[in-house]
Formats: C-alpha cells, sequence, structure tokens
C-alpha cells in the first residue's frame, strides 16, 4: 500500500465532513460607476461571480448559496446559467458582511458540515488554497483566510498568537498597535455550519461603520473556547475588484496567468503578449497560436491544431491538425473537422466542417454542414435567414462549390456534386451532378464606350 494510503474499511480514517458554498455577491459596487451588477462585470471572459464558483467547486460543494442585493434578478439570472444547483437569497439592506451571510442561515437549515464563505469580487483565489481551509477545519473551529500585504491599509489586521487567531480588527476601528501588522484578512472564512451560524446569532453592529462584521465571530469563538487560525495564502490570491481600473488590472493579472498555463502545458504562443485567452479556453498540446488571436468563451482547440493571426473564436471546437484564419471568425457551435482549413476572412457558424474540408476565402458558412474533403470556394455564402427563421445547408463529401456561389437554404448538394462560379443554388444538386445557376451574359458592342462618354457629358454640363 502506498505510503499515507488508507483502506476505505479503516474506522481511523477521517471522513471530510460535507461543504456548503456561501458566495456573498450583494454589493452595490459604485466605485464600479456602472448600471451592471458588479458580479456581472467580466473578467476573462466570464462574469467575475463565475470565478468564485469555478474555485468552490473543486470543495464538491453539496450546496451552494449566492447572497444577492443589488441588482438582485440580473445576478440570479446569471447564476442559474453558471451554476443551475445553486440557491439565490436577497440581502435587502446592506448592512454588512456578518449580516449577508446570515441571510444564507434559511437556505442551509438542516445541513450538517462545513460552510466557506466566498465573495463574488474576489476571483483569484485557488480551488488548492480552498482545499487547505477545508483541511484545517480538521484541526480548528473556525478557519480564515489571510495574506501577508505590501501596503495592509484599509484591510483588516489579524491578530495571531503562534497558530491561533486571537480576533480580526477592522482598519478604522484598529489602534496604532494593531494598524502596525502587516497579516491581514481576506475576508474568506471555513467554520460549521452550526457554529458558524451560532456565532453569527450573536454579533452586533457596535463599530464605526455600524455594520454587522463577519470578522467578528473569531473574537467570539475565541471567547467561548473554541479554536480559530489563519491559513496564509499570497496576496495576489485575495486581489478584489471594486472599481473599473481594477477590473483593468485584475484582467491584466488573469491574462498573464492563463498564458503561463497555455505555455506549461505544452501551447506555443508565437507572441503571448497579444494573445488573450478566456477563463475556460481549453488547447491542446502542439497546438500554435499566432499573434492576435482572441478567445472568447467555450473554446476548445485540440492538439496540432493551428489558430493563424487575428482570427476571433467563441463556443467553438477545433480539431485536432486544423487551421484557421489569418482573419477568421468562429461564433457558437462552430465545429471545425480534423486538417479542415479555415482562411482568411471566413466566418464559421453553427456548422459543421468535415474533415479535410477547405473554406479558405471571404466566405460566410452559417447553419451549415460540409463534408469531408469538399472544397468552398471564394466568396461562397449559405444564406441561412429568411428574416424571420434559419434554415441549413448540407454538402456531402469531397464536394466543389464554386466560388461565388450563394446557397440559399434549405439546400442539399450531394456528395462529388459541383456548383458552377456564380450560381445561386436554390434547388438541391444531386450526388456528382453539376449546378448551374446564372444568368446569361449578353454582350453589347461598343456600348461600353458610349455610356461612359454620356455619363462625362453630363457630369461636365452640371460642374458647368
Amino acid at each position: 500500500m502506498a505510503e499515507g494510503s488508507e483502506r476505505p474499511d479503516d474506522p481511523s480514517a477521517e471522513i471530510a465532513p460535507p461543504v456548503a458554498l456561501i458566495v456573498l455577491a450583494a454589493g452595490a459596487g459604485t466605485r464600479m460607476n456602472s448600471d451592471l451588477p458588479k458580479p456581472l462585470h467580466e473578467l476573462g471572459g466570464l462574469p467575475i461571480l463565475a470565478h468564485a464558483l469555478r474555485a468552490g467547486a473543486a470543495l464538491e460543494p453539496s450546496r451552494i448559496v449566492v447572497v444577492t442585493g443589488h441588482g438582485a434578478e440580473a445576478v440570479e439570472a446569471a447564476v442559474a446559467g453558471i451554476e443551475p444547483a445553486a440557491i439565490c437569497v436577497r440581502q435587502e439592506a446592506q448592512n454588512g458582511t456578518g449580516h449577508a451571510v446570515m441571510q444564507a442561515a434559511p437556505a442551509l437549515e438542516g445541513f450538517a458540515g462545513d460552510a466557506v464563505v466566498l465573495y463574488a469580487d474576489t476571483p483569484f483565489v485557488t480551488a488548492q488554497t480552498l482545499e487547505r481551509m477545508r483541511a484545517a477545519r480538521a484541526r480548528h473551529d473556525v478557519v480564515v483566510l489571510g495574506f501577508e500585504a505590501a501596503e495592509p491599509g484599509r484591510y483588516g489586521r489579524l491578530v495571531i498568537e503562534g497558530d491561533r487567531l486571537l480576533r480580526i480588527v477592522e482598519a478604522k476601528d484598529a489602534t496604532p498597535e494593531e494598524l502596525a501588522i502587516s497579516l491581514c484578512n481576506s475576508g474568506l472564512v471555513a467554520a460549521d455550519r452550526g457554529v458558524l451560524m451560532g456565532l453569527l446569532s450573536r454579533i452586533g453592529p457596535h463599530n464605526a461603520a455600524g455594520e454587522y462584521y463577519l470578522t467578528d465571530i473569531v473574537g467570539l469563538a475565541v471567547a467561548e473556547g473554541l479554536s480559530a487560525t489563519a491559513i496564509l495564502c499570497p496576496e495576489a490570491e485575495t486581489l478584489g475588484i471594486n472599481s473599473r481600473a481594477e477590473l483593468a488590472a485584475a484582467e491584466a493579472h488573469l491574462q498573464t496567468l492563463l498564458r503561463a498555463e497555455a505555455l506549461e502545458n505544452g501551447v506555443t504562443l508565437t507572441w503571448p503578449e497579444s494573445v488573450i485567452l478566456c477563463a475556460d479556453t481549453v488547447i491542446g498540446r502542439d497546438a500554435v497560436v499566432d499573434p492576435h488571436v482572441v478567445f472568447g468563451p467555450g473554446v476548445t482547440v485540440e492538439s496540432g491544431a493551428r489558430i493563424r493571426a487575428f482570427s476571433h473564436l467563441e463556443g467553438c471546437h477545433v480539431s485536432a491538425g486544423a487551421v484557421v484564419g489569418p482573419y477568421a471568425r468562429l461564433r457558437p457551435d462552430a465545429e471545425i473537422g480534423n486538417d479542415a482549413r479555415i482562411g482568411n476572412f471566413v466566418e464559421v457558424k453553427a456548422a459543421q466542417i468535415g474533415q479535410g474540408a477547405k473554406v479558405n476565402h471571404l466566405s460566410y458558412i452559417g447553419d451549415a454542414e460540409i463534408g469531408e474533403g469538399t472544397n468552398v470556394g471564394a466568396g461562397t455564402v449559405t444564406c441561412n435567414y429568411d428574416g424571420v427563421m434559419k434554415h441549413r445547408t448540407v454538402i456531402g463529401r469531397h464536394a466543389f462549390i464554386g466560388s461565388d456561389t450563394m446557397l440559399v437554404a434549405p439546400v442539399t448538394v450531394g456528395d462529388r456534386a459541383m456548383t458552377a462560379s456564380g450560381s445561386v443554388v436554390t434547388e438541391d444538386v444531386p450526388e456528382g451532378a453539376l449546378a448551374l445557376g446564372r444568368a446569361k451574359q449578353v454582350n453589347k458592342p461598343g456600348l461600353a464606350v458610349k455610356l461612359m462618354e454620356r455619363l462625362r457629358a453630363i457630369k461636365a454640363q452640371r460642374k458647368g
């Protein structure tokens, strides 16, 4: 048996209690100067709130409670899209962090396990740090996340003796001696649900702000003979977002982290600083990303694919060996097959491009299916929208679509079929057939010269 392992039936093996997340997302965020609630501003292509939920998911929570307030309806709608199992409760009056956590009590009634308090505007706390907090709960009743601050400023100070946390003092209530402490509070707390709610029921607004401080539970716990401690993390993990400037700084920090992770995973970024990644972007080993590529949410790029410069991808899947761009746009539900080619100024939306198929120039492929080995000529458009509804175009395997073909959906082009350049295709094309759908050309000898002379004469007359 490996060192440190335990038999599942060993009665001495410690079983971690279930976890409930309490995510505070009720603040007004007035410094953002925005009509959009602060938790819904985007960071790495996702709402700020999503980052806290993604980190907390590593604890495999049995219950998730999100406390909303300002812009509650919009925040709750976003939560439903990010984590449908979450329960939203409202903090109608903004009376402090302790008061906010108390709003989660009814949603956690009967829950036996630990409660972990997270903040929607603190997106960089890692899953590893949360796991360390959870592990510390085996030895202490209350666990707080702290950090050594380069500039303690407005942060609450952690008063510690050994590994025992005695109390947390808010900066506005601190003495000069306490303000000299550089060990600061991040706001994150882990405790047994019953213990947490019991302590919160005894706090009061006895402070300079007249609010119910979550931090007061530490002093109350110690006074009752309970054990409290602080787990430390790098200050960068505790970075909060309260203004547009802080949001911009957070985005820059996140992009640095995401690029470093991609490089570490074996992705080639030829100019890393110019690539914009989303927090959920997945890029396989030995994929190559050229400069000035932007990844929106929901993108997966398989190993060995290449994304060339100035391309924009969102909600799509690029298979192994495919080449996309330069100047390509992949929209949601675009599926690019193995070794396929999507070239310059090509837009693909809700379409499947088969293995080895090519759409190399100046084309729009929407609501379509293109078979293996098919070549789509420059200027081709799948005319998928009739002003009310979308319609689908299906092109078979090893077909050849001539340049400037308009495929008026719904329409099907069979395997090994062809369309002549400049055709407007309104009917299905059988397998192996050639479709020619353009008007007959008529030449008028000498008419071009006469027409130009007439137009120039009219122009001269108007100037005169």
